[in-house]
């Protein structure tokens, strides 16, 4: 029998299953460097102890996406090493602050399946929950993800796509954020004059700069995470594939994205929620990528008079420039050179 992992394929999951991910991961300061040298992140909180620490945290939290890669990359090996294509996410909470010398660890829970019509792969949900080392749940969220058959022949199952929530509830947001002390918000320091009550409904930022991507950067920020996935890192197999080529890891998009939306929303220092996101093309090395935004909602949190909450759509393009906010055509189809919608909820000072 081999000692080998060769991941598991369709067959292999059934609805209902836990798993128990391997090798916990204690964060550092190295790698929150690193995280910055890959997207040059400029959110004030997530970048200066001395700023967060006057505001009421512990010192600088750990940037939340850096959290959902680690957390992400933990699942990999046993959900989507075999995988074709990550393809969605939704009903994701970032549930506590999680700061350099904290370990995390996973466990995911199989919540539907379906088989794909060409009968050779296969779309599988999970929700994955994130822990410190004590027990704190810090992350919990549901993606889908399609996955390849061992055996094209073998029978299709019983059909079961999970009902998911289209946006998180605003009141179930902010448990990550301390009660901040914003009499010691600095605009300067902070990157930008704007702040909650500042945005409006339906409002559009072009992001204006873009980034090109580079197959060492993706490669070593997918490393980061210990995500294994074949389609990231092998040119053997994947240049025999549909694109003959690479695929850069869906979560690269979201943090240059999301590294580039700085320049508009530089006060939303706090991914709150996910209430969806696609990966609608892929990127490969060598593209540019661009972004805008939209504020689909304002929130007001309960209890928190100190943040607010914006709901808000990141798109990303890639070698296109978003000052005409490409998304969709007249037929509702996705604009050319489009690559990701991200729906999230932002938390920013009042």
């Amino acid at each position: 029998m081999s000692k080998t992992n060769p991941g598991n394929f369709f067959e292999d999951f059934f609805v209902g299953q836990l798993i128990r991910h391997a090798t916990p991961r204690t964060v550092t300061v190295g790698d929150v460097a690193l995280y910055t040298a890959l997207y040059g992140t400029r959110f004030a909180v997530q970048s200066s102890d001395a700023l967060a620490w006057g505001l009421g945290y512990d010192q600088a939290p750990v940037d939340d996406l850096l959290v959902f890669h680690i957390v992400f990359g933990k699942t990999v090996p046993e959900i989507s090493l075999n995988a074709v294509a990550n393809l969605g996410y939704a009903g994701g909470r970032f549930l506590a602050p999680v700061y350099p010398g904290d370990t995390l660890s996973a466990v995911s829970e199989v919540i539907g399946k379906k088989e794909n019509s060409n009968g050779k792969t296969g779309v599988v949900y999970v929700r994955s929950t994130g822990y410190k080392a004590d027990g704190t749940e810090v992350l919990d969220y549901v993606r889908w993800v399609m996955v390849n058959k061992r055996d094209p022949q073998s029978p299709a199952p019983e059909a079961l796509v999970p009902e998911l929530p289209s946006v998180i509830d605003p009141m179930a947001l902010g448990n990550a954020v301390p009660m901040l002390e914003t009499e010691y918000w600095d605009n300067d320091l902070a990157g930008s004059p704007y702040r909650f009550a500042d945005y409006a409904k339906g409002e559009k930022i072009d992001h204006v700069d873009g980034m090109t991507v580079e197959d060492a950067e993706h490669m070593m920020a997918t490393r980061l995470y210990q995500n294994t996935a074949k389609v990231h890192f092998n040119q053997y197999t994947e240049g025999k594939g549909r694109f003959g080529k690479r695929l850069i890891y869906g979560g690269h998009v979201i943090s240059l994205a999301r590294s580039l939306s700085f320049n508009g929303l530089g006060s939303a220092f706090h991914i709150a929620g996910i209430n969806g996101g696609r990966h609608v093309a892929p990127l490969f090395a060598g593209d540019t990528v661009f972004a805008w935004s939209e504020v689909l909602d304002t929130a007001e949190i309960e209890g928190r008079p100190d943040i607010g909450a914006l709901r808000l759509r990141l798109v990303a393009t890639k070698n296109r420039p978003c000052v005409d906010f490409p998304l969709k055509d007249d037929l509702g189809n996705y604009a050319e050179n489009v690559i990701l919608d991200f729906d999230y909820w932002a938390v920013l000072p009042k």
